[in-house]
């Protein structure tokens, strides 16, 4: 089996065993797969359990915070912790990525520090990491647009003559499964494949894009449309860290030699509301929810570290414990962070002076101006 020849029956419904790239079953059983082996020590996969247990508390932080008032919003990860740390283990420091507004955990993976991201989401800042540095691109709300970003940057990459050599970098574009019904990201397939871009679309398919389920997206598995673009798709088990650490390693590999884009959609579900203004109660039964949670990521991770003794309970208390004394610094971070300057929001707007955005700038602080007039100036 090939990465490109991994098929299965036609619709979006219940998957068939072959159709799924899994090292990891949902009772903490490794299984092989002959296109995908992974060597990973003890240590390594309690490093990645680690990181599973540290994002999902930041994230139900975050969470929390916006609940209080203390966030504008916040779109959760949970449930998909597994296909953002797998991945994002998968990069090395020439990868650059390109996500949406949900990838903390590759955000985590890439060293961005988790205050920055809540200070976005505060309105404190406009993004607050420079690309550069974590090889992590500002998030992106127009849904799909960084799918181009990403083609394009890979096209650079490309025309940079590195490609085959240890200076290679791939890049890494993240959108759900209702993206892909956008133009953008469509588009950005179409440049991929005749240009062969060093380029990996890592699609996240946690079945609903806000209220609109997966059979309103596409009448068959979202990996295939990859097919019809002249390029290799494969679908991965989302909720396996080990299969989408393995899958997204092998990817990355190719595109760096020079062998063109690669589709990976990662079947996972979104255990949460799309953002903490939705309500998924409305749209969808609970029942499936709790199918689920028996697919957790972080549990099928735990059983198999206590099936091979690789861990104790002390260790599991310890990951616990460290968690939940970084979410408690990040709290109390966040409620610190200062509100900016109102006149702030006109900088970085444009890398030099721009004449319209500087006509905003006095009209505003004219208006500031007036209160101070009256006398109730803040």
């Amino acid at each position: 089996m090939t990465i490109d020849s991994v098929r299965g029956a036609p619709g979006t419904g219940e998957l068939a065993d072959s159709e799924l790239v899994q090292l990891l079953t949902p009772e903490g059983e490794r299984v092989d797969h002959p296109d995908y082996p992974l060597d990973i020590t003890a240590e390594q996969v309690r490093g990645l359990y680690r990181d599973l247990v540290t994002v999902r508390r930041i994230d139900l932080e975050a969470v929390a915070l916006t609940r209080q008032g203390e966030l504008g919003i916040w779109a959760s990860l949970l449930g998909q912790e597994a296909a953002q740390i797998g991945s994002g283990r998968a990069l090395t420091d020439t990868d650059m990525v390109f996500p949406t507004y949900r990838e903390h955990a590759v955000a985590y993976c890439r060293n961005v520090p988790p205050l920055n991201l809540l200070g976005l989401f505060r309105g404190v800042n406009h993004g607050g990491w420079d690309p550069k540095d974590h090889g992590f691109h500002l998030y992106t709300i127009v849904i799909g647009s960084q799918t181009l970003h990403a083609t394009g940057y890979a096209m650079g990459i490309q025309r940079d003559g590195v490609l085959g050599s240890d200076k290679a970098g791939a890049t890494i574009a993240y959108f759900g499964d209702g993206a892909t019904s956008q133009g953008d990201v469509n588009e950005s397939f179409v440049f991929a494949s005749v240009f062969n871009a060093p380029i990996v679309f890592f699609c996240q398919n946690n079945q609903w894009a806000i209220s609109e389920p997966l059979e309103k997206q596409s009448r068959i598995p979202l990996y295939k449309r990859a097919q019809g673009f002249g390029f290799p798709g494969v679908r991965v088990d989302g909720n396996d860290v080990f299969a989408c650490l393995a899958v997204t390693q092998k990817s990355l590999a190719h595109a760096r030699d020079g062998q063109g884009p690669t589709l990976i959609e990662a079947y996972t579900y979104r255990m949460g509301a799309h953002t903490t203004t939705d309500d998924p109660t409305r749209y969808r039964l609970k029942a499936e929810e709790e199918s689920w949670k028996a697919k957790d990521p972080i549990e099928r991770v735990k059983k198999y570290l206590v099936k091979e003794g690789e861990a104790d309970e002390a260790f599991f208390a310890d990951v616990e414990a460290e968690a939940k004394r970084m979410a408690t610094e990040l709290r109390k971070a966040c409620l610190a962070l200062p509100d900016p300057q109102p006149l702030a929001i006109f900088e970085h707007v444009y890398a030099d002076p721009h004449p319209m955005i500087s006509e905003e700038q006095e009209q505003f602080a004219a208006y500031l101006a007036s209160f101070e007039d009256e006398g109730t100036a803040r």
